[in-house]
């Protein structure tokens, strides 16, 4: 009867383009507690890269970062990077489950650059209120006898009830087939068991949004790329990404003040964009950094105007997450440029963890805000 079952725990592993994050969480009383976690410096490139090269560097990272992190679970839950998926909000009017299906293909056709043959296409309809509770949720491996399909097919609509008048909303997302069987030949040659793949927005809307349903606006600052996320209603409506992220930042620094990346490295950190040092490094760097800063500042623009130009509601406050979301003076200056609330992420703030971890999870939290709400799936 499994008096004595042991809990069921999973891994959230967070394959970015500069390094590897785990982070395992079990179920405590309705509560997602945390088993361990672990970093791992390690350059991939799922999107582009041969699946036997990438797999040389990334199975060797995957079973040193499990092995020093002592994890105990081998289910796995993966995110597809945003920059390589294409998302889109349609609207249909009411029809039957099978032109539905039909109808939504049409549409992804629109906006999808790339021939569907190629692409793994998921939804989910938003319009809760037009439809039963059977929905299933988007964008996800499901597991089956300890396989992963590595085709997601048109899940089982939820029925549509009563007569309502108006259109139906639907979120819609594709990813390139050789990405999807990328994640999955990894993990299973690695020996885990990938039970679900998502896109990096969920991930975040779970870990650092929660049941806020206002409208939210979450950016990535990642190594190579930000992303740049609205959310409402707990569903990413929005989500565009910029090749720009911290390792542009230092490459800049570095190349402008001739210095190697290393110490590049440690002056963004110390002085970021606080305008107050002194010294020579600490005036150019500022000026540096806040030119580079300002070409997010103009993507996150773009995002604004175009989720004004769809809802009535305002964007409420702004929160950040990834590696350089520290970066001295950056939340006030956002906050002062964008005359919004800026807040740095907390990923643990629905996690219960040792008190004594505190400060350190603290420190890292940014960076984890994507492997923190892959191993929520499966819990919350």
């Amino acid at each position: 009867m499994g008096f004595f079952r042991k809990k069921q725990s999973y891994l959230g592993i967070d394959i970015g383009t500069s390094a590897i994050k785990l982070t395992e969480l079990e179920s405590e009383r309705s509560r997602p507690k945390l088993v361990t976690y672990g970093f791992l410096e390690q350059e991939t490139d799922l999107l582009h890269g041969d699946i036997e090269e990438q797999k040389q560097k990334i199975l060797p990272a995957l079973k040193k970062i499990y092995k020093a992190s002592q994890a105990q679970s081998d289910k796995v839950v993966a995110a597809l990077p945003s920059y390589a998926v294409f998302s889109s909000i349609i609207q249909l009017p009411v029809m039957s489950k099978k032109d539905l299906a039909s109808a939504i293909r049409w549409e992804a056709n629109k906006f999808v650059p790339i021939p569907l043959k190629e692409m793994v296409l998921d939804w989910k309809i938003l319009d809760e209120e037009m439809v039963s509770t059977e929905n299933t949720p988007v964008e996800t491996f499901e597991d089956s006898g300890g396989a992963v399909d590595p085709t997601l097919q048109p899940h089982s609509l939820p029925t549509i009830v009563g007569k309502p008048t108006k259109n139906i909303k639907i979120l819609i997302t594709a990813a390139p087939k050789n990405l999807v069987n990328k994640y999955v030949e990894i993990f299973r040659t690695g020996g885990l068991q990938l039970v679900s793949l998502e896109t990096e927005s969920f991930a975040l809307e779970r870990s650092l949004i929660g049941h806020d349903k206002s409208a939210i606006m979450v950016i990535d600052i990642g190594a190579s790329a930000t992303n740049i996320n609205v959310m409402m209603n707990s569903i990413p409506i929005i989500s565009r990404s910029i090749d720009l992220g911290g390792n542009t930042i230092t490459k800049t620094i570095s190349n402008s003040l001739n210095i190697d990346h290393v110490r590049a490295e440690q002056f963004k950190r110390d002085i970021g964009l606080n305008t107050s040092k002194s010294g020579t490094a600490g005036t150019q760097i500022p000026s540096r950094i806040e030119f580079l800063i300002n070409s997010i500042v103009n993507e996150i623009r773009y995002v604004m105007n175009m989720y004004q130009g769809q809802h009535d509601k305002d964007i409420e406050k702004v929160i950040l997450a990834g590696g350089s979301s520290w970066l001295p003076n950056l939340t006030s200056f956002l906050s002062q440029t964008l005359n919004l609330r800026v807040f740095i992420g907390d990923p643990w703030a629905r996690i219960v963890y040792p008190v004594e971890l505190k400060p350190a999870l603290n420190e890292i939290g940014p960076s984890y805000a994507v492997s923190v709400g892959l191993a929520m799936r499966e819990i919350v």
